[in-house]
């Protein structure tokens, strides 16, 4: 052995020997019990961050684990395509060359995001392979792969049949100038001065920026436990307006900040996100009075057709001469959402979106919870399951993107007239507007060519097909819910429904991921699973808390306090980052980076290399005496006290990993391995052997200490083990480390 480890050369050559070797290669084996973990997929345009490195390192953990336990294993890896922030990130490239979106229609610009992001995903899997993650490339997905589209398409044909889509109305951050949306992503926020206006509402006097929404206002909303109102709430009040006189129902909601203005404000679903939220949690009617030109609709009565600017200056006129205006706050300061194109003000509006019926989805995917067929880990991270299923409305599941599935839904124009449609002319102009309108002037195959989106009416009529129907039909130009998508990921990264791998490896042992997904993402996979096979995919899920920053604050680009794995992968090792992260978490809770763990483990890397190279030392000096070195196996019981007790208190770290392990206790299986090896085996075991006459007997039982250590240790540090085993290991055993059998108590 070399005299000092060192982990820059030793872990790309282990890292090329488990290639070579092929040791990670799922086998269907019918003897065996298969044990099945699927990587939950990072973005196929990111780079490694210290979530991932978590992630990997904790189900490498149970693959290597299991997999010496003699199942048979598979660990499937793939990237996701992350819609809305892969498209940002496209578009930030675009910028730097004076471009946006728009100056594409939207085939074009969907062809151009796949080469971004096909001549950038190398990136992140080469540093997942670097983490020494024992995942099976032979069978790695991408979530927009076409084995994946065709099951997220015959799911969406599946629902339909089944009745459980459908069109309704839903909030979106919408543009009147750029006639299109923008995600949250998309969207600027300005600090700016605009008159606030104090108006008489029935009993009330309310503050409000937007005057001109009055007229789709459903109900008045109050702090529940705001004294001042608390007598309103749950009756109706009679409202004096410049339409005539109306009703408002008054509600209760802790969204309302009693400190701002009176304490007091209307609710307006159909134009607030807030608001909108507030009715959806209160059904309340949902009346959009600006249309998607940015012109008031017939419900504003005379001031309709009139811009929201316009009308917004009419109608305070009005209503101070009507005596409904108390007084305007000229100097109010407050946040304004803007695109991020033309800092255009952004109007929310309620616009058709697709939506699946979760009820009959739900019910059976809470049922395997408490049943306990789906077990959660930690299990105070159950009760977030049940309360979210409980809660669960139904899912919208369109977006308004590029990047992504796109919903095979097909409008035929000469049924739908009312079509609103943005595309790029001959010219290369953005032209908007209804199909019915624009087809005086434009031909279908030049509307059709230069598509970017469309908004359909609710009740617009559709065929679904995954190719073109018939002539003069336009594809939606939504796209799956990245959610939806990725619910599908147990099923198509198995090859679902009748493939040899699903047969066996399905459903999968145990998902590992972060807690704050556990709505989006784990909910939906079991929902989808159950409804697909009749099967939840995993049985058990394992929530691991989020890495903060050094000063436990959540890392962000903004705070400046992103911690880059990459520099301290070089700098300690792989093995070091893994095991440090593994044990400073704590059963899954957020835990501020533990870096002193990290330069612990470094150390504990050396040590354990120290203790190896005195081991072989010592045999040379054994040898060169002319004593040999009896196997262990062939000891006699007349071994001393000091071995008897080194045994006993390794076959205990057996029983206690194993047993941690088994519950998902990852730090405390980390530390208990730890105290062993550099307190019990270093500290004391090690020194004793330095003054034994019976050196023979005792480096017989120290190499036994030490091979059945480094297996116990590998599945949490696997490069450093897998080296020393190069060097310790007896002819009889395995040429790999990890192709050996786990100890048993």
């Amino acid at each position: 052995m070399e005299k000092q480890y060192n982990h820059r050369e030793v872990e790309p050559k282990i890292n090329d020997k488990w290639k070579n070797h092929d040791v990670f290669k799922g086998i269907i084996d019918p003897d065996k019990k298969p044990y099945t973990i699927i990587l939950p997929p990072p973005n196929a345009n990111g780079r490694l961050h210290m979530g991932h490195v978590l992630m990997c390192a904790i189900e490498d953990v149970l693959i290597r684990w299991k997999k010496m336990q003699g199942y048979s294993t598979l660990w499937v890896p793939g990237t996701d395509h992350a819609g809305f922030e892969t498209q940002i990130v496209y578009e930030k490239e675009l910028k730097k060359k004076d471009k946006s979106r728009f100056d594409y229609d939207r085939n074009t610009l969907y062809r151009n995001i796949w080469d971004f992001v096909q001549s950038n995903k190398h990136i992140i899997e080469e540093q997942i392979r670097g983490m020494g993650s024992g995942l099976d490339w032979s069978r790695y997905s991408f979530t927009l792969d076409d084995k994946v589209i065709k099951t997220v398409y015959d799911t969406f044909s599946k629902m339909i049949s089944d009745g459980l889509v459908y069109r309704d109305d839903y909030i979106v951050n919408y543009c009147p100038k750029c006639g299109t949306t923008f995600s949250d992503l998309e969207i600027d926020h300005i600090t700016r001065k605009d008159p606030l206006y104090y108006m008489k509402y029935g009993p009330f006097i309310l503050a409000t920026v937007r005057p001109e929404t009055k007229f789709g206002d459903t109900a008045v909303a109050v702090h529940p436990n705001d004294k001042r109102y608390k007598e309103y709430i749950g009756k109706e009040i009679e409202v004096e307006g410049l339409l005539g006189t109306f009703k408002l129902k008054v509600i209760g909601d802790s969204f309302v900040d009693p400190e701002f203005g009176t304490g007091v404000v209307k609710i307006t679903p159909a134009h607030d996100k807030n608001d909108y939220e507030a009715g959806r949690r209160h059904n309340l009617e949902i009346k959009s009075v600006i249309g998607l030109d940015g012109r008031m609709n017939d419900l504003a009565g005379p001031y309709a057709g009139m811009k929201i600017m316009e009308a917004r200056k009419k109608i305070v006129e009005d209503l101070n001469k009507k005596g409904l205006l108390v007084k305007i706050d000229e100097n109010y300061e407050h946040s304004v959402a803007v695109c991020y194109r033309g800092k255009h003000d952004i109007e929310p509006t309620v616009l058709p979106n697709w939506f699946v019926k979760v009820d009959p989805l739900k019910k059976p995917a809470l049922e395997a919870v408490k049943r306990g067929e789906v077990k959660i880990y930690p299990k105070w991270q159950e009760i977030t399951y049940i309360r979210w299923m409980e809660e669960m409305r139904d899912w919208p599941i369109s977006r308004q993107i590029v990047w992504g599935i796109r919903i095979p839904a097909w409008y035929n124009i000469n049924d739908n007239p009312d079509l609103i449609v943005n595309f790029l002319d001959k010219n290369g102009k953005v032209v908007f507007g209804k199909i019915s309108e624009l087809l005086k002037n434009y031909s279908f195959e030049e509307i059709e060519k230069g598509l970017q989106t469309l908004v359909a009416p609710k009740d617009a009529r559709y065929l679904i097909s995954e190719k073109k129907p018939k002539e003069y039909c336009l594809q939606e130009t939504d796209t799956f819910d990245t959610w939806f998508s990725s619910g599908h990921w147990p099923l198509v990264t198995l090859g679902y429904p009748a493939s040899d791998d699903f047969r066996y490896f399905y459903p999968t042992s145990v998902l590992e991921t972060g807690w704050e997904i556990i709505r989006f993402w784990v909910s939906r996979m079991i929902m989808l699973g159950i409804y697909l096979t009749g099967k939840p995919p995993f049985k058990d899920v394992y929530l691991h808390g989020l890495v903060r920053a050094f000063d436990n604050k959540k890392m962000s680009k903004s705070l400046g306090n992103v911690i880059d794995p990459l520099e301290f992968i070089p700098e300690y090792g792989a093995d070091a980052l893994r095991m440090g992260l593994i044990s400073g978490t704590a059963n899954g809770k957020d835990f501020a980076f533990p870096k002193d763990k990290v330069i612990a483990f470094r150390n504990f890397a050396n040590k354990l290399w120290n203790m190896s190279r005195f081991y072989l030392l010592m045999i040379e000096e054994m040898k060169s005496k002319g004593r040999d070195i009896k196997k262990y196996s062939d000891l006699d019981k007349n071994i001393l006290n000091t071995d008897r007790d080194i045994i006993n208190k390794l076959s205990e770290l057996i029983s206690s990993v194993d047993k941690a392990l088994s519950k998902y206790r990852f730090s405390e299986a980390a530390d208990n391995i730890y105290q062993f090896l550099w307190h019990e085996v270093a500290d004391r075991y090690i020194e004793d052997v330095k003054n034994r006459e019976d050196k023979d007997i005792a480096l017989s039982v120290l190499g036994y200490v030490l091979r059945e250590s480094m297996k116990i240790l590998h599945p949490f540090m696997p490069f450093v083990t897998e080296a020393i085993w190069e060097n310790i290991r007896e002819e009889s055993d395995s040429e790999l480390l990890i192709l050996e059998n786990y100890p048993r108590a």
